[in-house]
């Protein structure tokens, strides 16, 4: 076997499922040389190739060892098929781990891509169960830790597993990967005090060395990801997880089987970008209507229902004929997501699941947090709609939508009066337009008919605008977004609210709305009354 192709061997037994544009970058090797080499090893059956895409990476195919390619890389090396699948990530059960993460890996790949630009060669290895996800060793004694948080992340466990990484070696840096600005925000008050630097995913996936798009703790000046790797001191060390006690050899891949009948360790891989990005809102906002799902892609309903229908053939969305069909996960798609994103599937499925599939009777709901939403489905119908409409609209006037969070994500959490106090919206998002951004809550009303219970739903809001934390959680200050279902009760809520902040002299950025006048003029047109002014506004968004 040539040099090349035996060195190429090494790569994807340390780095599985490189595809060729990184497997150029870290061997050293031209790209044509490495093409030519991956081309006459996957026609000797040395490698195989999966396909791959994601939202925030382009079609590709991601390479692996076959079973002969692992007795070859042995015979190489001088070590035992058994040795090297305990010391090497080439195991059936490591194969299954990285395919569970695939979309990860690939970005964790482009990020490295970008490391190997600036100090080469970057040594790599893949951690099962550790706080960090991978680790890298550059040139000069360096050690750096790579931390992805996924999207279906839950806030009190990914804390927990920062706090993890101060226990036992510390490397000498870590860049952290975060799905969203809000959380990016998050962790960089946890991070505080260690050498970290932190950058958006889908910017890190597309952004070169010299790219500004990395932050640190403490100071809000964005680093290139040269300058942050050399503010990173020398002498750390990386941990080290014991080999697997118990291996056996990879089989082949079946890219063959179709529908439920596929493992949903290879779904990652055989799932298209849109059909993913789909799966993330279903999972966001369980059962949403078929037309709101549309609203919150930006979609047709054409299209919109093949993508549901695909995903109802893998088995991971389920159609449920209650007052309309509407979409929610399987314990499968639970698993799928939660497996991606490094959370646990149990979690998942206590609070999410909808099975059995009876939406005829909540109570049978077996999640308790699906369960609820279940209960009361008129409300969350309503924020569904409300936010899929502001969504569609929102484009059309020429902002984007940045972030839609469902009530999970939306709280907030703050020190107040020697305790930790929260705010529980019913959603939040952020609409971005250039350089302005507009955040916002959104709290719809059903109760909150008399004064004393109308003061009660604005005391957290005045706890937590009384705080600089409004500005430090989000970069701007959030409107919240009141809707009332009467107009003497939106009225009333004025009158409520501007007593409540004078008496506690905190300013509530509030904008106040009924359901009648919200779907005639829709959500970013003149549906919003202002404190103190007799006539409806926009909600800034024309402006």
């Amino acid at each position: 076997m040539k040099s090349l192709e035996a060195e190429l061997l090494g790569l994807l037994s340390r780095m599985p499922f490189l595809d060729r544009v990184e497997a150029a970058i870290f061997s050293g090797w031209s790209r044509g040389a490495v093409y030519d080499a991956m081309y006459r090893m996957e026609v000797a059956g040395f490698i195989a190739a999966i396909p791959h895409a994601t939202v925030l990476s382009a079609a590709t195919r991601r390479f692996h060892l076959t079973i002969k390619g692992l007795h070859s890389l042995g015979e190489r090396e001088g070590i035992a098929v058994e040795d090297l699948l305990r010391t090497h990530p080439v195991s059936a059960w490591w194969r299954r781990l990285l395919l569970e993460r695939l979309d990860a890996v690939a970005t964790i790949y482009r990020l490295v891509s970008a490391v190997a630009g600036i100090a080469w060669p970057v040594g790599f290895r893949w951690y099962r169960a550790m706080p960090l996800d991978a680790g890298l060793d550059l040139p000069g004694g360096r050690t750096v830790a790579v931390v992805r948080q996924g999207h279906t992340s839950d806030r009190t466990g990914f804390s927990k597993r920062l706090w993890r990484l101060r226990e036992g070696p510390r490397p000498d840096g870590i860049l952290l990967l975060a799905p969203d600005e809000t959380r990016l925000r998050h962790s960089r008050r946890l991070l505080r005090g260690t050498p970290a630097v932190l950058a958006l995913e889908s910017d890190a996936a597309v952004a070169g060395p010299n790219d500004s798009i990395w932050r640190l703790p403490s100071v809000n000046a964005p680093l290139s990801l040269r300058t942050a790797l050399d503010r990173m001191g020398y002498g750390g060390a990386l941990p080290v997880e014991r080999p697997l006690s118990r291996i056996s050899l990879p089989k082949d891949l079946d890219l063959g089987a179709n529908g439920a009948t596929v493992p949903a360790f290879m779904l990652p891989s055989l799932l298209k970008p849109t059909e993913k990005r789909a799966l993330d809102f279903v999972s966001d906002w369980p059962w949403i209507a078929m037309d709101d799902l549309a609203g919150l892609l930006d979609l047709s309903s054409t299209r919109t229902y093949r993508l549901s229908s695909a995903l109802e053939t893998f088995g991971l969305v389920t159609r449920v004929p209650a007052g309309g069909r509407r979409l929610t996960l399987t314990d499968r798609g639970l698993a799928v997501l939660a497996r991606r994103d490094r959370t646990s599937v149990g979690w998942a499925r206590k609070r999410w699941s909808s099975a059995p599939r009876d939406a005829d009777d909540w109570r049978s709901v077996s999640g308790r947090r699906s369960r609820q939403l279940l209960r009361n489905m008129e409300h969350t119908d309503a924020v569904h709609g409300f936010m899929a409409a502001l969504a569609r609209q929102a484009r059309v006037l020429g902002w984007g939508v940045t972030q839609l969070d469902p009530p999970r994500r939306a709280s907030r959490y703050f020190r107040y009066g020697g305790g930790i106090r929260s705010v529980q919206p019913d959603a939040f998002g952020i609409l971005r337009r250039r350089d302005v951004i507009r955040p916002f809550f959104l709290e719809w009303e059903r109760r909150a008919v008399r004064p004393g219970t109308m003061a009660d739903r604005l005391a957290p809001y005045l706890r937590y605008y009384s705080t600089r934390r409004p500005l430090d959680d989000h970069g701007a200050m959030p409107v919240v977004l009141v809707v009332l279902h009467e107009d003497l009760a939106a009225t009333q809520f004025l009158r409520v609210a501007a007593g409540e902040m004078e008496r506690a002299g905190v300013a509530i950025p509030l904008l106040v709305s009924h359901v009648a006048l919200l779907y005639r003029e829709g959500p970013p047109g003149r549906a919003w009354l202002k404190q103190r002014q007799a006539k409806t506004v926009r909600l800034i968004l024309a402006g």
